[in-house]
Formats: C-alpha cells, structure tokens, sequence
C-alpha cells in the first residue's frame, strides 16, 4: 500500500469514527441540558465571519494525518476514536444544549453560518469534538517538526478555537472538556501503542 493510501485508509478509520459516533448519537439522545454562558463566553462577540475559520478545521485534520510520522499514525486514529467514543458516551448520558443567536442570512458568511446550522446537530455541546480533535491533529503534526511548523499549527488552532466562541457553536466550557478529552485519549492511545510495542519486542525475543 502507498504511503498516501495508508494515510487516507487511517483516516477515514479515525475521523470517519467520529462521523459515526457524531450522528448516531444525535439521533437516539434525549433532550440536551441547556448550558449557561460564563463571562468569557458574554466577552467575545458573535460574528457570522469567523465561519471560515472554523471551516478550516476541514483543512486541519486532514493535515494532521498527512504530516505526522508514520510511526504515529496507530496513535493518531486510536486517539480520535476513544475521543469519539468517550464524547457519545457522554453525549448519551447527559445531552447538552445551548442558547444560539439569532442572525440574519445577509452576505455569504451568514448564508455559510446558516447552513452549517442546517446541518450540524443543535445538541452535543460538552465536550466538544470540534476542540478535541484540533488539538489532537496539532499534536500529531508538531511531531518531530520544524520549530515554524509547530507554531504555524499552533496559531492555526488558536484561531479555530477563538472562531467556535465567536460563532457561538460552542461554549467555552465545552472547548475546555474537548482539550481534557483529547489529552486524556492521545495519553491512553499512547500507553496502548506502547504496551503493543513491548508485547511485539517480547514475541520475537
């Protein structure tokens, strides 16, 4: 198999997990919970541009599967699909909800925004996967990687991060259980990938 194969293949295993999870749980859930704001959520104005931004969390995950070393992509998939599990888990348990603005269909952002309305899920705010899996493929990508990559992916997620509060998707209190979601599954896929690593190194032995 090609090495763009074999990424494609993880990453359709991995985030493809995530789309499964995502829909099946917005479709068998109860009545979200709705959240309350905090201060810093009331401090960052709603604004219909910053659609972009957070769109570009398309371009994100892709690269983190694309750019990673090889030797990490067992543990990129495996962290994206215990974050999957561990978000529909919870998303099942205790839905959640928030209180969206309103906003008018006026210029191609607000038309964008509406449609991503249309088709995105009014519930499974806590945690967010949008943040989770950011941070995991930011993670991968700085991997062995020049300093300016790092930092270029870096900002980039920032960026994305700051457009999920702007667009009110998200509360912040959401982005804050994607972050600890994400770092707890990258840390379990790594023991995993390690456990499998000495099991193989004690077969051939």
């Amino acid at each position: 198999m090609s090495e763009l194969l074999l990424r494609i293949k993880h990453m359709l295993f991995g985030w493809g997990a995530v789309g499964v999870v995502y829909t099946f749980c917005d479709r068998f859930q109860g009545e979200g919970y709705r959240l309350k704001p905090l201060t810093i959520d009331s401090l960052i104005p709603f604004s219909p541009s910053a659609v972009w931004l957070y769109l570009s969390f398309f371009l994100l995950v892709p690269l983190g599967y694309l750019l990673t070393p090889r030797s990490r992509l067992r543990w990129l998939t495996r962290a994206t699909q215990l974050s999957a599990l561990g978000a529909g888990l919870v998303y099942l348990i205790w839905p959640t909800t928030m209180l969206y603005p309103p906003f008018t269909d006026e210029g191609i952002s607000s038309w964008l925004l509406g449609w991503l309305v249309f088709v995105d899920s009014s519930q499974n705010c806590f945690p967010s996967l949008h943040a989770a899996l950011t941070l995991l493929a930011v993670w991968a990508i700085t991997v062995g990687r020049r300093r300016w990559i790092a930092v270029a992916s870096l900002v980039w997620a920032f960026a994305i991060v700051f457009s999920i509060l702007q667009l009110r998707r998200h509360l912040f209190i959401d982005l804050v259980g994607g972050a600890l979601l994400a770092l707890g599954c990258g840390w379990l896929a790594a023991r995993l990938d390690s456990r499998e690593k000495r099991n193989k190194d004690m077969t051939y032995e």
